[in-house]
């Protein structure tokens, strides 16, 4: 019992080493991130637009219950999200083409706990800093968000939609293992989180018959679910989602793993 202890232990410091070292690795991007940063300023800029000529520039009219500020501030939190991810599948892909996977794999850390730890670390500063940035245009456009309680649904679901988009994003990578190309995979599952997660218009807004098939897919639970919590907050509503994303972590997590220990056995290092 203490030597599984002791194991588990160590495995923890060596994540949370590993995230933070790459939290800090970060702040030497600044290019990066105010790239980043003037490209959600100005989608959220076309966002705005479009959406104020939907709404015909009134206040109070409401569709499928949101009104004008809050879809303003839906899309702020699906941008948030959305551009929070680091680039996942392109790094294990270069990883395999250029033979790296095969140091990554020899050292005394799960590949994929290094992977998580490294994703986790920038997605949270990216998310944060997004926020921010989403915040200044949308309160400038449309007001202060006055959301109450909002904040901490949004909050409460965020870590569990930025595992959720973690672990599909790992799914696709490791495909890897077997064809080094991902990017045609990648392209598919970012449109799939564009459209049927609720990125670009709440899930609300959609064909029921749509509602519904998107009810049994993880994608809404890494964008839609935080972004509407917050706009609309619900307390009932939320003990569900958690419950939800739990059950596709834990999913997931499982594919992740079957996936891992197929590739592994699958894999040919490039490089020398």
């Amino acid at each position: 019992m203490s030597g599984e202890s002791s194991r588990w232990t160590s495995s923890w410091r060596k994540t949370s080493a590993v995230g933070r070292i790459t939290f800090r690795h970060q702040f030497a991007y600044k290019t990066d991130f105010l790239l980043r940063c003037f490209f959600l300023l100005f989608i959220l800029y076309v966002f705005i637009q479009l959406w104020s000529a939907a709404y015909d520039g009134n206040y109070t009219k409401e569709i499928a219950g949101f009104t004008l500020k809050h879809m303003i501030w839906y899309l702020v939190f699906t941008e948030a999200l959305t551009l929070a991810a680091p680039p996942l599948c392109s790094r294990i892909e270069e990883e395999v083409k250029n033979g790296d996977v095969a140091i990554r794999l020899i050292r005394p850390q799960s590949y994929v706990a290094y992977h998580f730890s490294v994703y986790f670390s920038e997605a949270l500063l990216r998310f944060f800093v997004h926020l921010l940035v989403g915040s200044s245009i949308a309160w400038t456009f449309v007001g202060a968000p006055t959301f109450g309680f909002g904040w901490f649904g949004l909050l409460a679901l965020s870590a569990g939609a930025l595992t959720i988009t973690f672990l599909l994003l790992m799914l696709v990578g490791l495909c890897a293992f077997w064809v080094e190309e991902t990017s045609g995979l990648y392209f598919v599952l970012q449109k799939l989180q564009f459209t049927i997660g609720g990125m670009l218009l709440p899930i609300d807004l959609m064909p029921e018959w749509l509602q519904r098939i998107c009810a049994w897919l993880p994608f809404q639970a890494a964008l839609y679910f935080p972004a509407r919590m917050a706009v609309h907050y619900d307390p009932t509503l939320l003990a569900q989602q958690l419950g939800i994303q739990v059950a596709w972590i834990i999913g997931l997590g499982f594919a992740v793993a079957w996936l891992y220990r197929r590739g592994v056995t699958k894999l040919h290092a490039n490089g020398g």
